[in-house]
């Protein structure tokens, strides 16, 4: 392990927890390469793994942190409950088996999707409430939520969720939905920051980089950060791993952060949430 770690922020989530605000995502990781991606990454510095049932190696995540050497206690995981596994009794085994391939706790654990078009939201959080008192799981929260779904949590009088991840980047930045989160107090958590790489090779964001002297991944995490959301980038190459950490030595000015904003066109790099409804 690397002696130098690098000091990344950290969040105050509505739990009184303190999560790091930028960590290292493992989505479309193959399972037969996480375990060395994910060492990598932790001897880079990150301190913040983000997996999911649905990916298919949260093992490889169990491994990687097992073999790092790491205190449990000095990292953060994150995993989500799968489609297929809303019904009690379903997501609770999910659960369990969650918490075996990642070695017995789970920092944060998250609805998936919300599957509102089959099914109430309220459901599967009643199930996340009671996992969270049973079982070693610190924090809950969803992903891809809108807020018609966080506001059918309210109206059931359920709890609150810590974290909302969606998806949030320059070409798609869901204010609306950031702004409802933080009227609810919920962090919000932006996946495909660098819109599935369609980022790189963007004249405007090139030409920022340039005048900051950063490349264009980091301008662009920059920007998340910035906006107070927590991001994690993915990547297998520890050259590119490092430099996706070094965005908190440097700030964007308002005209830089706003010209990054108008680069939106609505455009999704991912579903959208009010149809997508795969059970796989």
């Amino acid at each position: 392990m690397s002696t130098t770690e690098p000091q990344i922020p950290t969040i105050l989530l509505d739990d009184g927890r303190a999560i790091p605000q930028l960590g290292f995502g493992t989505f479309q990781v193959p399972p037969e390469d996480t375990e060395r991606v994910v060492s990598l990454a932790l001897e880079a510095g990150y301190r913040h793994l983000d997996t999911a049932q649905m990916y298919g190696n949260e093992e490889g995540v169990g491994r990687a942190v097992a073999a790092s050497g790491l205190d449990r206690a000095d990292l953060w995981v994150t995993t989500k409950l799968n489609n297929q596994f809303h019904e009690k009794n379903a997501a609770r085994e999910a659960t369990e088996r969650s918490l075996e391939a990642l070695g017995g706790r789970i920092d944060l654990y998250l609805v998936h999707w919300p599957l509102a078009m089959h099914e109430d939201v309220a459901r599967v959080w009643e199930v996340m409430e009671e996992i969270k008192a049973d079982l070693p799981v610190d924090s809950v929260g969803v992903s891809n939520f809108t807020d018609a779904n966080l506001a059918r949590l309210a109206e059931a009088g359920l709890s609150t969720p810590v974290v909302d991840q969606i998806e949030s980047n320059p070409y798609f930045v869901n204010d609306e939905l950031r702004e409802s989160c933080a009227a609810r107090g919920i962090a919000v958590e932006a996946w495909s920051p660098l819109a599935q790489g369609t980022v790189f090779g963007d004249p405007q964001l090139e030409a920022l980089a340039r005048q900051v002297d950063r490349s264009v991944s980091q301008v662009v995490l920059r920007w998340t950060v910035q906006r107070g959301d927590i991001v994690f980038p993915k990547s297998s190459d520890p050259a590119r791993m490092r430099e996706n950490l070094e965005v908190f030595d440097f700030e964007l000015t308002e005209e830089q952060m706003a010209s990054i904003s108008s680069l939106h066109n609505g455009s999704r790099s991912g579903p959208d949430p009010d149809s997508f409804d795969w059970r796989g």
